[in-house]
């Protein structure tokens, strides 16, 4: 058995993920981001060399798929919590959502 990475921020394992009857959106109290949170902001940040470079760090730097992660940075970006840790990057990512969606 394998023990997951660790976040760089906590003590949780990043691969580690609310279940049950939480939703996705929920965010937990206090007013600082979670490791994970800002494990997603941090790979939102990079620049990608080809395809598929970015869905293979995902797997392997966060242990979650890619459509898990897509579920969780849209509701980070709703979150005045990263709006403040990172305000280039969350609103760049809401540009491009409200863009795509416009599209529709």
């Amino acid at each position: 058995m394998t023990v997951p990475e660790k976040g760089p921020d906590d003590d949780v394992p990043v691969g580690d993920v609310p279940s049950g009857d939480a939703a996705v959106g929920d965010v937990p109290s206090g007013d600082a981001l979670s490791g994970r949170d800002r494990a997603l902001l941090a790979l939102e940040r990079r620049s990608w060399a080809g395809p598929g470079a970015k869905e293979r760090a995902i797997r392997e730097e966060l242990g979650i798929s890619p459509v898990r992660y897509y579920q969780l940075l849209n509701a980070l970006i709703e979150d005045r919590r990263a709006l403040e840790e990172d305000p280039v990057t969350v609103n760049r990512l809401r540009r491009i959502r409200d863009a795509r969606r416009r599209r529709r």
